[in-house]
């Protein structure tokens, strides 16, 4: 297929890239920044600029993982949020509409189910885990939040009025950079990064799997909307422990985890807040990510222990 690949050269868009090549697609990047896997620089909220990229390349498929993140809020107004995740979006989908366009993929968030209620239960000494799947209602807390959730609704609004196949993928956390409230946290990266692999992360390439699988799968389903996250040991059950004792729950689930982290000299998690259920895109995409806190302790256990 030739697919339009918005968001080429960020950190999903240059892992996914040379995997929709590496499966014999034809790739056009699309994005404000140049690299190797860009070749349109531009904005997706230039209306013309979208249109002329779909009909010269004979766009087939769209892969949409293009937009101003959460970091982005220091430096761009809330208007620029709306151009880019909502216009932006928009323009997207007129143009795939007019042109033929059979499918369509929308990188989303789990971060605009996070609404300011879960914050402050979590903050207040919450008695339990939230449990997080497809079910909740979103209540975003930010302008962030607030356009990809409206991004996604103009996607629904789309398949329902044209029969666009469409597939939107909610995905936890997958960047490189540090937690945004690293300074309070008295860990490292490494350690932070793979305590979160229980509840809400996943690896670039198993995020960039997924956009694949969503691609292949969407003239099928039609559309659906699916958190993307490394699947959970965790069960609803657990979730009040979670938030009391979250290492003792932890160890139950992988008795080894306690002398593998302290070899390294890391520790778990005090409490756990919320927990991303990805199940049903295991049971309806069909997409499970490779890498889990197990696949981490197994790394952990092949290294050479610290001198």
């Amino acid at each position: 297929m030739r697919i339009l690949l918005t968001g080429s050269s960020g950190w999903l868009g240059r892992t996914l890239a040379p995997r929709l090549a590496s499966l014999g697609h034809e790739v056009i990047g699309l994005d404000p920044t140049s690299s190797g896997w860009t070749q349109v620089a531009g904005s997706i909220a230039d209306r013309d600029l979208v249109r002329r990229v779909i009909r010269e390349n004979r766009i087939e498929a769209i892969v949409h993982g293009g937009a101003l993140h959460k970091p982005d809020i220091e430096r761009n107004d809330r208007m620029a949020f709306l151009d880019v995740n909502v216009v932006g979006t928009a323009n997207l989908l007129e143009e795939a509409i007019a042109s033929g366009v059979d499918r369509f993929v929308m990188t989303s968030t789990t971060s605009l189910m996070i609404s300011e209620r879960i914050r402050a239960g979590v903050a207040g000494g919450a008695a339990r885990a939230e449990w997080i799947s497809e079910e909740l209602c979103p209540m975003p807390r930010n302008i962030y939040g607030v356009t990809k959730l409206s991004a996604e609704h103009l996607c629904r609004l789309f398949h329902q009025m044209h029969g666009l196949p469409v597939i939107i993928l909610r995905t936890a956390r997958f960047f490189p950079e540090a937690d945004d409230m690293a300074h309070a946290i008295e860990q490292s990266d490494d350690n932070t990064k793979a305590n979160e692999f229980l509840f809400r992360r996943l690896t670039v390439e198993d995020a960039a799997e997924a956009h694949v699988v969503a691609l292949q799968r969407a003239p099928v389903l039609g559309f659906g909307t699916f958190i993307v996250s490394a699947p959970t040991p965790f069960s609803r059950s657990d979730c009040e422990a979670l938030i009391a004792d979250a290492p003792s729950v932890v160890e139950r689930y992988f008795p080894d985890f306690p002398r593998l982290y302290a070899r390294r000299g890391w520790t778990m998690f005090r409490s756990i807040d919320r927990v991303y259920d990805a199940g049903l895109a295991e049971r309806v995409l069909g997409f499970r990510c490779r890498t889990d806190f197990r696949a981490v302790l197994d790394r952990l256990a092949g290294e050479t222990a610290p001198t």
